[in-house]
């Protein structure tokens, strides 16, 4: 009865259109109150508690270091730098933003963000070109993505802090994946291009080295970072925490001092953007984990564990089946919500059958950033529609040749382990 409350009122909730961490916290606390003599006030003190980890603090500084690059003119330099190695071709335009996306990926770790700072620049300008809109704004949205991936991810710093996995091998394990998915979709804009006559672009007719090491000397600020964090970590410099403060100091330095592209004004801009939407990621992270604890009160990630396993002993059927449920998942509940719920479910599952964790970290992620652009939620179709005044439907249309195609890199992830653990073995 207790299990059917909690879904139930979460369903209803989310039907209704209540937003999803309120639709956490109010499932957890009907079933409480209709279900158990466990005071109501738990899931406040879980809300709240749950907020004081130490690796949770690098989501507000890796945001606040993302916004403040794309303000800082990194955005730009990194769109130049790509323009001189992929505009040339077919489609330039196209592979230039998604290049660029791969670029910012990692600096700023958040998928809608890397959307925002290159979909901005990059759909406006293929639609001046007659690319279509809504292959236009499906290109960048998909290739969004790719921001939860490529280190430093925000996603898989909450996977290990919920699950108590290493983040720097986590890190580590998402460097080829992102790879991966960035040069499948890749191709996947070539030869949608090639078909339909897109040109390269303008500025870059064809490759130039010279170019290329012009681009490269004004980005090198921007390219310096991910060396830094990621060299800081596994130099045993700082932690991934104290890497994201490292990453702020860092634009702010470049930002205001380099490029003096940061102002009083565009900095206090930055912290304010970073506060709402560090804001309403905690919200969610905290009424994620009320639900968790609740559901492992109940016993309810064990009772799963436990049907999966009676399912079968076959590491390939259960992976196949978790696979199948999270790109469900991904449909209708945010990554963040289905990360800090789901961890505690699938890890034990998955490492019973053999999955390292680590590894299932980088499935997890990759699954749940194909969320980003399946509809009905699908946030990045939403953030590129929005920032290229395209029309939803044109975007949903024109994102479902990318969509398959990342489906097939996230089967070749889950199913050859080396993809990850080949780069993750160096950090352990």
């Amino acid at each position: 009865m207790t299990v059917l409350i909690l879904f139930g009122v979460f369903i209803i909730c989310f039907l209704i259109g209540v937003p999803i961490a309120i639709s956490l916290g109010v499932s957890a606390l009907a079933a409480i109150w209709f279900g158990t003599d466990l005071p109501i006030n738990l899931i406040a003190q879980k809300a709240f508690t749950s907020l004081d980890s130490f690796p949770l603090l690098a989501i507000p500084f890796f945001i606040l270091a993302g916004v403040l690059m794309g303000k800082g003119g990194i955005s730009k330099r990194l769109l130049d730098l790509a323009s001189t190695l992929v505009g040339w071709m077919t489609g330039g335009l196209s592979l230039v933003t998604i290049v660029a996306c791969m670029f910012f990926a990692a600096i700023a770790g958040s998928g809608p963000a890397t959307v925002a700072a290159i979909g901005g620049f990059m759909i406006p300008a293929m639609v001046a070109k007659n690319y279509d809109q809504g292959f236009s704004a499906a290109v960048p949205a998909t290739a969004g993505s790719i921001g939860v991936i490529i280190p430093p991810s925000i996603p898989l710093v909450l996977y290990g802090a919920v699950g108590n996995v290493s983040v720097g091998a986590l890190f580590m394990a998402g460097i080829l994946p992102g790879l991966l998915v960035g040069v499948a979709i890749m191709l996947t804009a070539y030869f949608i291009s090639k078909a339909k006559g897109y040109k390269p672009s303008e500025k870059t007719q064809s490759f130039h080295f010279k170019d290329v090491l012009k681009a490269l000397n004004e980005a090198k600020w921007a390219l310096l970072i991910p060396i830094i964090i990621l060299g800081g970590i596994y130099g045993g410099i700082f932690t991934p925490t104290e890497a994201a403060v490292t990453a702020v100091v860092y634009a702010l330095i470049v930002g205001i001092f380099i490029h003096k592209e940061l102002d009083f004004k565009s900095v206090y801009e930055g912290f304010m953007e970073t506060i709402i939407i560090n804001a309403t990621t905690m919200i969610i992270i905290s009424f994620s984990v009320s639900f968790a604890f609740f559901m492992t009160l109940e016993q309810i990630p064990s009772s799963i564990a436990t049907f999966l396993t009676d399912l079968s002993s076959n590491p390939f059927i259960i992976l196949s089946v978790v696979l199948l449920f999270l790109l469900v998942v991904g449909m209708f509940i945010d990554t963040i919500s289905a990360l800090v719920v789901l961890t505690p479910i699938l890890l034990p599952v998955v490492t019973a059958v053999g999955v390292d964790p680590v590894h299932f970290g980088i499935i997890l992620v990759v699954a749940l950033a194909i969320g980003f652009v399946t509809p009905p939620l699908g946030v990045n179709l939403f953030v590129a529609s929005s920032v290229g005044k395209v029309q939803i439907e044109k975007t949903t249309v024109a994102v479902i040749p990318f969509i398959i195609v990342m489906i097939i890199c996230l089967i070749l992830i889950a199913f050859v382990p080396q993809l990850s653990m080949w780069m993750a073995a160096l950090a352990q």
